[in-house]
């Protein structure tokens, strides 16, 4: 058969095949480096992003004709947001009287063998070498600048050549010296603004009460609170210092460790975990003895760092255009354990959601100890293939939540038998069921089952709703074993002379219940609505029912058909409308509330004031300067638009504020969804 030359088609050229990959590279680190340093949002690993960067650096290397000053080979990653002076809403930006740089890093021993022959060699047959290796913190870099012996200015490391001065932040955390004394007066300290595991944990309690997006790691915590412009935020967050570098025109000492030692010495918090290595082998001594006791500390750890000791060994190894030849970054792995799995549990939540939780041997990870983690439900069980008493792989990498990744078959036993997800209440013994189109299992015992009880009463109470002070989880807990409540109306019932006599409230506690109680009457109505708890009926869906059904009668009264032209109610939420009036022990608990003085009707909500927001959908994420997030969720309403609380195709936009959650960020640029932040969102509704 004779080809034409129309079926011939040429080969792809590797050179140029090549410099694609280079401008892809690029493009995807320098994305990557703004969504790390100024979103606090990766998407990628330290490891994925290193192996990408370590690429390019090959290619570029290997294509000079590419060269390019502004590739991320070239610059450190900066976490400058905007270009502005705190006068408008930002901090002041400072030039760094040195280069703040970034480090040369690697996962590889074998590498750091290396480098150490490159700094041998570098050093033109000197004879002596020293390494000093300290701890690489996970944190956010600082530059701190003491002029007359006063802190005057604190930078971030910008873009290296700049810094935002977030000196008012700095003066709150308690081991950064405002004086000193002694010489020199005027010198620079670097090191790692922190956020320590305790206070991390205790950080992310609250805001997961508050309904704000949690903290994924320590680090990011740390440069979110580092950049906020409320210093007192700041200092309620506990903060936390290491300083591993000083620098300055007349500083005494030939090294790197004597200075350190003389910093040490004149107050300033520098980590006891460093030392002055002679030979490979002491090195590596280090690095493996870190990377086990690294878990038992209070701040998170990612690696070592080795530095050259002597100041004048450092001067003739000199720079690149990015990184320190005398210094290098060795990182440890993401933390991950093989463990045993002991058991199978299963949790009720309020809505009856049946959740499943692997029970393990204890490990640590992340600098805690994890026994738990959430299976999420039947299909995560079958995708994993969990067997009784398998071996699975933990991972926590800086996450929130344990979660494990996979199972080792290798240690599976013969007789092992896959997990059977359970078809009845593990609480009441009430049949199962699933929902169509659901992944989940529900206990079918709504008005009996206690965990939903229990549930149900919380969210009755909780803030968003009833805002009942005093009755929290463990106190409900409490009253109910005392069979004092067996429902949301049992709480109006409650009497000072019931309570005043137990163990840890007497009668100033029993007050403050019962005025919370008092004043939870005089909620409004789409307000008790949202506290009722209908299934499907959250707090945006209850403020239009109430709208179009100003009393709880006029909604129990409601057909199919009258409920489904309700604004954003459909066929489903309206039959669990249905549903919930059809029980008569609901419309006891309603007469029993209304008798108790509960606002059970109402004027109906306000119509928009404005149409600005008009058949915009607008989720909501991050923390914010200006207004609460309640208070953007009514601003939305009264200009038109509608709150959703999740990102979706039909997500006009997402109002940004800082430390956004990174799940909705990552689905946002999925899905081409624009964020805006709260300037921009206030000028379009003209405030």
């Amino acid at each position: 058969m004779q080809l034409s030359l129309f079926d011939i088609v040429p080969e792809a050229d590797p050179a140029e095949q090549e410099r694609e990959e280079i401008r892809s590279l690029r493009k995807e680190l320098e994305e990557q480096n703004y969504r790390y340093y100024v979103l606090n949002a990766p998407l990628m690993s330290d490891r994925e992003f290193d192996e990408k960067m370590h690429r390019l650096e090959a290619l570029e290397k290997k294509h000079p004709e590419m060269f390019d000053a502004k590739s991320p080979t070239q610059h450190v990653g900066s976490d400058i947001a905007k270009q502005t002076s705190k006068k408008n809403g930002n901090f002041e930006q400072v030039a760094h009287k040195y280069p703040m740089l970034s480090l040369a890093n690697t996962y590889s021993e074998d590498e750091i063998r290396s480098w150490l022959e490159r700094v041998y060699k570098g050093l033109e047959g000197q004879t002596e070498m020293e390494i000093v290796c300290e701890l690489k913190f996970d944190g956010l870099s600082i530059s701190l600048w003491y002029e007359g012996g006063r802190l005057t200015k604190a930078l971030t490391r910008g873009d290296g050549v700049k810094g935002d001065n977030v000196l008012s932040n700095i003066l709150t955390i308690p081991n950064i010296p405002h004086t000193v004394a002694g010489e020199p007066q005027d010198f620079e300290i670097r090191g790692e603004v922190l956020l320590p595991w305790e206070n991390f944990e205790r950080i992310n309690r609250q805001r997961e009460e508050d309904e704000e997006p949690l903290f994924a790691n320590p680090r990011n915590a740390a440069s979110g609170t580092l950049k906020s412009l409320d210093p007192e935020v700041v200092r309620q967050r506990g903060l936390d210092a290491y300083l591993y570098y000083v620098l300055g025109e007349e500083l005494t000492g030939n090294t790197h460790f004597e200075r350190l030692n003389a910093a040490k010495k004149r107050g300033f918090h520098v980590s006891e975990a460093i030392r002055v290595c002679h030979s490979v082998e002491e090195v590596m001594d280090y690095i493996h003895y870190w990377d086990t006791e690294r878990r038992n500390l209070p701040v998170a750890t990612d690696g070592v760092v080795l530095k050259v000791n002597s100041l004048r060994q450092q001067e003739i190894l000199g720079y690149t255009a990015k990184t320190p030849r005398w210094a290098i970054a060795f990182k440890f792995e993401a933390e991950k354990q093989c463990t045993r799995l002991e058991s199978v549990s299963y949790q009720v939540g309020r809505t009856g959601r049946i959740t499943p939780v692997a029970n393990m041997e204890p490990v640590q990870l992340s600098g805690t100890i994890v026994k738990r983690a959430t299976l999420n439900n039947e299909d995560f069980i079958r995708q994993l293939d969990l067997h009784e008493g398998d071996f699975v792989w933990v991972e926590k990498g800086g996450e929130i939540i344990p979660k494990i990744t996979a199972v080792e078959p290798s240690k599976r036993g013969l007789d092992a038998r896959p997990i059977a997800f359970i078809r009845t209440c593990p609480e009441c013994g009430a049949p199962l069921i699933r929902y169509e189109g659901e992944a989940d299992w529900y206990c079918s015992n709504d008005a009996g089952c206690p965990p939903q009880i229990k549930g149900k009463m919380e969210h009755f109470v909780s803030r968003k709703a009833m805002n009942i002070d005093g009755l929290g989880s463990e106190t409900i807990d409490l009253f109910y074993e005392q069979g004092w409540l067996r429902n949301i109306a049992d709480i109006y019932s409650l009497q000072a002379e019931q309570i005043a006599p137990l163990t840890g409230f007497g009668e100033r506690s029993a007050e403050r219940i019962l005025q919370g109680i008092e004043a939870s009457k005089e909620v409004p109505w789409p307000r008790v609505l949202f506290a009722l708890g209908i299934r499907f009926v959250g707090e945006t869906t209850a403020k239009k029912l109430a709208r179009s059904f100003p009393t709880v009668d006029l909604l129990r009264e409601a057909s199919l058909e009258q409920l489904v032209q309700t604004e954003d109610v459909g066929e489903e939420i309206a039959k669990s409308i249905l549903g919930w009036f059809a029980d008569e022990r609901n419309l006891l608990i309603v007469e029993r509330l209304r008798q108790a003085g509960v606002q059970m009707e109402g004027e109906a909500p306000a119509e928009p004031t404005g149409n600005a927001l008009a058949g915009l959908s607008i989720v909501i994420s991050g923390v914010f300067q200006h207004h609460s997030r309640d208070e953007y969720k009514a601003l939305i309403e009264q200009n038109g638009g509608k709150n959703i609380g999740s990102v979706s195709a039909k997500t006009s936009f997402i109002l940004a504020g800082d430390n956004m959650g990174p799940a909705k960020l990552e689905k946002a640029e999925k899905l081409g969804v624009r964020l805006v932040n709260e300037d921009e969102f206030l000028q379009m509704i003209n405030q």
